[in-house]
């Protein structure tokens, strides 16, 4: 398979999770990928998450129920381990639709609410910082 090359930031869609053209972060230091998640909470239907930020508008205030999820801990930069719930849901590049584990996060003050890390990346793309949008760009 011909790897796709990335840049530095792109625009996303998480059509089950009803979020379209959302900035996203290419980020090779980061392992996992991480989504922002206003609200999460566990019912006995399973993990209800409400994608709502007042910084990024094409998060819709949507709540999704997982029935399937996980905990897994997350170092960031600093060396500071959170506990993190992570979902499993698909995502589109290029026009095509991959499945991709996403931790999830508070980033509210994040200038991006979704990071896509390295586990997602390896074996499907290639990144080059010199460029953006590449995804995006192809799908318009």
């Amino acid at each position: 398979m011909t790897k796709k090359t990335l840049g530095r930031t792109d625009k996303i869609d998480f059509p089950n999770l009803d979020l379209f053209e959302v900035d996203c972060k290419i980020d090779t230091g980061a392992y996992t990928s991480a989504i922002h998640c206003s609200k999460v909470a566990v019912k006995d239907d399973g993990l209800h998450c409400t994608f709502y930020s007042k910084g990024h508008p094409n998060f819709n205030s949507k709540t999704k129920v997982f029935k399937d999820y996980t905990f897994t801990d997350v170092k960031s930069s600093n060396g500071f381990v959170e506990n993190r719930y992570k979902i499993k849901t698909d995502v589109v590049f290029f026009g095509k639709t991959f499945k991709i584990n996403l931790t999830l996060s508070t980033r509210d003050d994040m200038r991006f609410p979704v990071l896509i890390g390295r586990q997602f990346l390896k074996r499907k793309f290639l990144v080059d910082v010199d460029i953006l949008n590449q995804s995006f760009n192809h799908n318009n």
